[in-house]
C-alpha cells in the first residue's frame, strides 16, 4: 500500500448570507461558516491530498441553497471530496420550505460519494488497497424527533461490505460518535444525543473486521478516544473555537502502518482578524447558561441557585473541552462538584493527544 495524506473537515455548518439564522445563544458562529471553509481549502489546495473528509452537519439548517452552494465549491477541489449527512443537514423528516428531505441528500453530493446510489450511504474504495465506509447515523422516530442510530438494513449491508473488504484498509465515516468522548457521554442527559445509540452493536461488528479507524463529528470538540481497538477520531467544528481541521498521513514502515494526525486551526478570516480571540470569548459569554443548566443534570443535580452561583466559574470549560487535551483545576468548588469536573481533564501526558499524534496500527 502506498503512503498518503488526507484531510478531515467537520460540521461546516454552511450558512449563506440570505440563509443566515441569527441566534445569541449559540456557541458557535454561522457567520464565519463560508470564509472560515475558504481558508481551509486555500490551505489544503497546496498540499498532495488523496482525498479530503467531510463527516456531516454541512449545512446550517439543511436548506436547499446551501446544499446546492457547498456542492458546487466541492466541484472546484483538486482531490475528491466525500461526505456524509449530519443532523443539521435534513433536520426533519419531510421537507418543509425550509430544509430538504432526507431522500433528497444524494442528489446533492453525487459526485462526493453517492454515485448513483440514492441510499444515504456508501462504500467507495477510494485508493489501491483503501476503503472508504461511509454511514449514516441520522434516524427519525415515529414522532418526527431526530436520533442517531445505524438500522438494521444499513448493518446487514455493513456486514457484507466489511466481508468482501477483508484485504482492504478501511476507513468508517459517521457523523454521531462512536466511542466516548467525555465521562460519561452515554449516559449524562446532554451528552447522550452526541453519541450513537447502537455504539456497542456497531463497534463489535468494526472490531471483528479488524477496522480500526473511525471518523466523526457532531460534538465540536477535538478528541480521539478507543476502545476494543476502535478509535474514533472526532474533529471540531470549523464554526465554533478553535475552528480545527485535520490533516492525517498514512505511513508503512517496518513495524507495521501509522496514521500521524496534526490539527491546524483558522486562525484569521476577513471581518475576524483575531477569530481565536474573538471565537473563544464568544463560547465563554455564551457558555454561562449552558452551565448552568448542566449542573441541574445527573450526576450533580443541583438546585437552580445552585447552579446560578457556579456557572460563572464554568464560563470557559466548554471551550477547553472543544480546545483538546483540557486540564482542570477547581480548587474552590466543593466536593464532590470538583473532583466531577476535574475528571474531564486528560492526563498530562496522554497517550492520545487530541490534536497531533500518531496512532501505531
Amino acid at each position: 500500500m502506498l503512503d498518503f495524506q488526507f484531510a478531515v473537515v467537520s460540521d461546516l455548518h454552511i450558512a449563506l448570507p440570505t440563509t443566515l439564522q441569527k441566534n445569541s445563544h449559540r456557541l458557535h458562529l454561522f457567520e464565519v461558516s463560508i470564509p472560515a471553509l475558504e481558508a481551509v481549502l486555500e490551505h489544503l489546495s497546496q498540499l498532495d491530498l488523496a482525498f479530503v473528509l467531510l463527516p456531516g452537519d454541512l449545512t446550517q439548517h439543511g436548506e436547499p441553497a446551501n446544499h446546492a452552494w457547498l456542492s458546487e465549491r466541492l466541484a472546484q477541489l483538486p482531490f475528491p471530496a466525500y461526505v456524509i449527512p449530519g443532523n443539521h443537514d435534513m433536520p426533519v423528516a419531510e421537507a418543509d420550505g425550509h430544509a430538504i428531505a432526507p431522500e433528497e441528500f444524494p442528489s446533492y453530493y453525487r459526485a462526493f460519494g453517492y454515485g448513483a446510489t440514492n441510499q444515504l450511504y456508501y462504500t467507495q474504495q477510494v485508493l489501491p488497497g483503501v476503503r472508504l465506509i461511509a454511514l449514516n447515523s441520522n434516524q427519525f422516530d415515529r414522532q418526527g424527533n431526530q436520533l442517531g442510530r445505524v438500522d438494521r438494513t444499513q448493518l446487514k449491508w455493513l456486514e457484507k461490505v466489511l466481508a468482501a473488504a477483508q484485504e482492504e484498509l478501511v476507513l468508517v465515516m459517521i457523523h454521531h460518535n462512536l466511542v466516548e468522548h467525555l465521562p460519561g457521554q452515554a449516559r449524562h442527559p446532554l451528552g447522550r444525543r452526541y453519541m450513537l445509540r447502537n455504539a456497542p452493536v456497531l463497534r463489535n461488528l468494526l472490531k471483528t473486521a479488524g477496522v480500526q479507524l473511525v471518523f466523526t463529528g457532531h460534538l465540536h470538540v477535538q478528541d480521539i478516544a478507543q476502545t476494543q481497538g476502535v478509535y474514533d477520531i472526532t474533529t471540531g467544528s470549523l464554526v465554533s473555537y478553535p475552528h480545527p481541521y485535520r490533516i492525517l498521513g498514512l505511513q508503512t514502515t517496518n513495524q507495521g502502518q501509522q496514521l500521524q494526525i496534526e490539527s491546524p486551526r483558522v486562525k484569521s478570516i476577513p471581518d475576524y482578524p483575531q477569530l481565536q480571540q474573538m471565537s473563544r470569548q464568544v463560547m465563554g459569554d455564551r457558555s454561562v447558561p449552558f452551565m448552568a443548566q448542566f449542573l441541574t443534570q445527573p450526576p450533580l443535580n443541583l438546585s437552580s441557585e445552585e447552579a446560578q452561583k457556579l456557572a460563572p466559574s464554568l464560563r470557559y470549560f466548554w471551550a477547553a473541552i472543544a480546545d483538546g487535551n483540557p486540564k482542570f483545576d477547581f480548587p474552590d468548588f466543593p466536593e464532590p462538584i470538583r473532583s466531577y469536573f476535574e475528571s474531564f481533564s486528560r492526563p498530562s501526558q496522554p497517550a492520545l493527544d487530541a490534536n497531533a499524534t500518531t496512532l501505531v496500527l
